[in-house]
């Protein structure tokens, strides 16, 4: 039971490794403790999201990434809708932001266009119109389903002749070139890559210290199908968004989007809240989020921070049917110093991880590039 490589996780992360390797004709396999995937990878908003990511290293990798996206979905049978994204501005800075970021070098690899109110609700109907300043659309941004595209690659890798899937098996030892499972099985690679998320500290706990890695706590909703065929249409982020992704912080407005926000609303700040939207092939709507980091995570979820939520997005969006059919949180390991962390953690074996929430932009092109650095290194044969 000898592979060219092994990996443990069966995230987007790892499922984009073996993807990569198996093209490349490796053999592979991948472990997971549960009988599916059931982590970060399937509780988010399924956003392929290049506009949060700031210009430069990160923005290409996320650009590529939705190329490898494409890719797969077309090889694979699941869908990969570009539907773009509109960024809605109910205040003046927030405006000021979006024109900024706009006119700026930093944007020139995007397709944007700064909207007025009334064409941001051409482009986004469901836009809330009172105190409407405008918005600013975005073509590049994508979508898949979660939970369906993840079941859809694990079932076409697992048809691969060169990949072996090994579902509830949970890894409890890993060292020099050796795999050990919790009923006593064992295997070897000739390279082993671990991609599994927050939860690798039981294997590597010295390293996972080491890297200093913020594990992340975030909450989430979902509403019932919406009536008559009512879609959201693009991604929606909001003006509180700014706040959370990078590509924004060479706004000079944004300081002051960031101190009307904790002078007015410092419970948004306590909680880590902005507001997203995107929709699902059954009609529905995933709302959230909010970021609570290391000491601050709790076991209980917190009904504050769904209302929160809820509230905030009341003001920017008017949807026709608000009930919640499923709230759950999700948890993802966070590298301050760069976009994902890969390090070669002992001999031959490796740790991916760290994406924080930019792992369904950044993860397909990050294995991608990790497979071939990994060849051309002749570190795989």
């Amino acid at each position: 039971m000898h592979y060219d490589l092994a990996i443990i996780g069966s995230g987007i992360v790892g499922l984009g490794h073996a993807w990569a390797a198996a093209k490349r004709g490796y053999s592979v396999a991948v472990f997971e403790a549960d009988s599916h995937p059931e982590g970060a990878s399937i509780r988010n908003f399924g956003m392929i999201w290049p506009i949060g990511q700031p210009a430069g290293s990160a923005r290409a990798l996320s650009l590529r990434n939705q190329q490898l996206w494409q890719e797969l979905g077309e090889a694979v049978g699941f869908p990969v809708e570009q539907c773009g994204s509109v960024f809605l501005a109910h205040h003046e800075d927030e405006m000021q932001v979006l024109k900024e970021f706009a006119d700026s070098a930093c944007s020139q690899d995007l397709d944007l266009q700064v909207l007025n109110p009334a064409e941001t609700l051409q482009h986004l109907p469901a836009a809330n119109p009172n105190g409407l300043k405008g918005g600013l659309y975005s073509r590049t941004e994508c979508r898949v389903h979660p939970p369906t595209a993840i079941t859809s690659i694990v079932s076409h890798l697992g048809g691969l002749p060169n990949l072996d899937l090994h579902f509830e098996t949970p890894i409890v030892k890993v060292h020099d070139g050796s795999i050990q499972s919790a009923d006593g099985k064992s295997w070897t690679a000739d390279r082993i890559i671990i991609a599994s998320g927050a939860y690798f500290k039981h294997l590597f706990p010295e390293q996972h210290r080491n890297q200093q890695f913020k594990i992340c706590k975030l909450q989430m909703l979902l509403t019932v199908p919406q009536p008559d065929q009512w879609k959201l249409g693009p991604h929606m982020a909001s003006g509180l968004t700014l706040r959370h992704y990078s590509a924004f912080d060479i706004c000079p407005t944004l300081t002051q989007v960031r101190q009307r926000v904790a002078t007015t609303m410092p419970e948004l700040d306590r909680y880590g809240i902005h507001v997203m939207a995107s929709s699902t092939p059954n009609g529905e709507l995933i709302l959230g989020d909010s970021h609570e980091y290391g000491e601050d995570i709790e076991p209980f979820d917190k009904d504050e921070i769904d209302q929160l939520i809820l509230r905030e997005i009341h003001k920017v969006l008017q949807i026709p049917q608000t009930s919640i059919s499923r709230r759950w949180s999700g948890f993802y390991a966070k590298y301050p110093q760069a976009m994902y962390s890969f390090q070669e953690i002992e001999p031959q074996t490796y740790l991916v991880n760290g994406f924080g929430g930019n792992g369904m932009t950044l993860s397909l092109a990050a294995s991608d590039s990790v497979i071939e650095q990994l060849t051309n290194s002749n570190q795989m044969s």
